[in-house]
């Protein structure tokens, strides 16, 4: 058997692995790297050589850089500007995608949309509209707004490299810009005039005040004398129900601790402030002794103690926050208590919502999915490190707040010197990220434990394990059997219908692994197409950076895409509905406009 058809089997294994989604891509593609080293496909000295590709530090580094924006508070403050808007959903949309969009170009997609997503959903709230409406054209801007600069995605990053490994040179800072920068344009535009028509406009209880309406089941259980409760712990009070069931308060003569801050034992007289509906209220009663507080009053009793006794049932200042599970996090498959999320991470699960609705089986068991939007309470000045260390991304309750503008000013001056060192041919784009994100820590505009914390480990195993793979592509020969065969297929065709498949095959690649994986893999076929018809290579390689960006059409081809599933109540189907046509549209702008910025011959 060729080394050409058992890189083409390889490769189907790992792409079907990749849409099946029972490992994670990072897996998958360790997995595929050393398989390809053991059938020999790739050289075993040369197997772990894609970690140290300039492509993968270049990754990394920007991943540091754009933290550091937003710590530094250049993103909050645009994000607090955007908040001024009014209710017109078409001038919404212009500001939130339009933001989303320039955040992107100079900084990691992902990052910019997580910026940019509590601001949508607080805006959403504030002039009671659907979440929906917005999130969709929210994240499909953060994807258009990374065509529009070399470091803006990581295909545009992988593009660029593997140019210079071809000996032409690597693309710049701003090449990809008169084609990047138009298109982006052009989405912008159907998104704002269009495309929120093509989204569904969910209902559920996404469009409330708040995501989980907790005013329902909020419940007062007294302890009473004979209580069974009575001298335990919550903990104990936890092991006994044998449920999760968080205490979010408990109120003693007249103050009131937070559930997760209540170390002491529960004294007659306590009241413990809970969410439970009528089957936790039947197990508290039967394990615990607990019963639902009596309040009544009589006529004598003031205005001012009935408004006592509803402070007392309020959740003001116990910390909830509402937060979503990302794509690399640590939670996905797992229960609260495998986590120990209260033990480790000092968390107290309240509710869980999933596909825009809340769940009402029991929290101990579910186990979480991407996209699942959680509400959680905890110490407020941890919870940022909590949810950072979970992997999960703040929603409601996320403050904004101004930085502090020495450090804005050195962040920007950092960027600044890096792009222009680039612009200069002072220093390839690796050094000069990396140089960018080394100052950045060294002069304090992010802690070290932050950067590493920043660095998306799972996106650099699967470049760091997918390059090898891509390379074998091209020396094993398949790279140039599969440009034969569509040469063969297409001799008689002009170059850009060939541009067009292959725009296709791209995008359609994109939308079931990831972009990065995508563009490493299709790379080596375009430039075997470009050696084929004996054209140019760039508009080849720009077709590919383009395409491999516009993960429109399932939630599972882009972190962004995934990340507003749960928050925007969307189902699977609701994706193609908008990015069908902006697919389309995307491709009949970048086509014309690559082969007028970058010449077939």
């Amino acid at each position: 058997m060729s080394d050409a058809t058992q890189l083409f089997i390889l490769l189907g294994v790992t792409l079907a692995a990749f849409v099946w989604g029972r490992f994670r891509y990072d897996i998958v593609a360790l997995g595929a790297l050393l398989a390809a080293a053991v059938l020999g496909l790739v050289p075993m000295g040369e197997a772990f050589l894609g970690f140290g590709h300039p492509a993968v530090v270049t990754v990394a580094a920007v991943l540091i850089l754009s933290k550091g924006f937003e710590r530094s508070g250049l993103v909050d403050i645009i994000a607090g500007q955007t908040l001024k808007v009014g209710d017109n959903l078409m001038l919404q949309l212009l500001v939130l995608t339009g933001t989303v969009l320039v955040l992107s170009a100079m900084m990691n997609n992902v990052g910019a949309l997580a910026l940019m997503l509590p601001v949508a959903i607080r805006m959403a709230r504030e002039h009671q509209a659907s979440p929906s409406l917005l999130l969709m054209p929210l994240a499909f801007g953060s994807l258009l707004g990374g065509l529009i600069t070399l470091i803006g995605t990581p295909p545009n990053i992988i593009i660029a490299t593997y140019r210079a490994n071809q000996g032409e040179g690597a693309f710049g800072m701003f090449d990809f810009t008169p084609v990047g920068l138009t298109v982006a344009l052009t989405g912008l535009v159907f998104m704002v005039l269009v495309g929120w028509r093509l989204t569904p406009r969910r209902k559920s209880r996404v469009d409330s005040d708040s995501l989980f309406d907790i005013s329902h089941y909020l419940v007062e259980l007294r302890v009473g004398e004979e209580t069974k409760a009575k001298g335990w712990t919550l903990q104990q009070l936890q092991r006994e129900l044998g449920d999760n069931l968080p205490v979010l308060a408990v109120v003693r003569d007249d103050d009131r601790l937070a559930g997760y801050a209540f170390l002491g034992t529960l004294q007659e007289g306590d009241i413990l402030l809970m969410e439970a509906g009528p089957e936790e209220m039947k197990l508290l009663e039967s394990k615990a002794g607990l019963k639902v507080g009596s309040h009544a009053q009589d006529d004598s009793q003031d205005e001012s103690q009935e408004e006592k006794q509803d402070d007392t049932l309020s959740t003001k200042g116990l910390q909830l926050i509402e937060a979503v599970v990302r794509n690399d996090s640590i939670m996905i498959n797992r229960t609260v208590v495998h986590l120990r999320l209260l033990n480790q991470h000092g968390l107290h699960l309240v509710a869980v919502a999933r596909d825009g609705t809340r769940l009402r089986e029991r929290l101990r068991n579910v186990r979480f999915r991407v996209g699942d939007v959680l509400l959680l309470q905890g110490d407020e000045s941890h919870l940022a490190e909590s949810l950072a260390t979970l992997g999960c991304l703040p929603l409601a309750k996320r403050e904004l707040s101004l930085g502090q503008p020495r450090r804005l000013l050195l962040s920007l001056g950092i960027f600044v010197l890096a792009i222009a060192s680039m612009l200069l041919d002072w220093l390839p784009a690796s050094v000069a990220m990396t140089a960018a994100a080394l100052a950045s820590l060294m002069v304090g505009v992010l802690p070290l434990r932050e950067a590493y914390q920043a660095i998306d480990g799972p996106v650099i195993v699967l470049l760091g394990a997918m390059i090898p793979v891509g390379q074998a592509l091209d020396t094993s020969g398949g790279a140039r059997l599969i440009a034969e065969t569509m040469l063969g297929l297409g001799s008689e065709w002009p170059p850009v219908v060939t541009l067009i498949i292959l725009f296709a095959m791209t995008l359609m690649l994109s939308n079931v692994i990831n972009n990065a994986a995508a563009a490493l893999l299709m790379a080596p076929i375009a430039s075997s197409l470009a050696a084929g018809f004996a054209l140019n290579l760039d508009p080849f390689l720009m077709v590919v950076a383009v395409s491999a960006s516009c993960a429109f059409l399932t939630p599972i081809g882009h972190q962004s895409s995934t990340l507003v599933m749960g928050p925007g109540g969307y189902r699977f189907h609701d994706y193609w509905m908008l990015g069908l046509p902006l697919s389309l549209l995307v491709m009949a702008v970048a086509i014309p406009m690559i082969m007028l910025v970058w010449p077939l011959r």
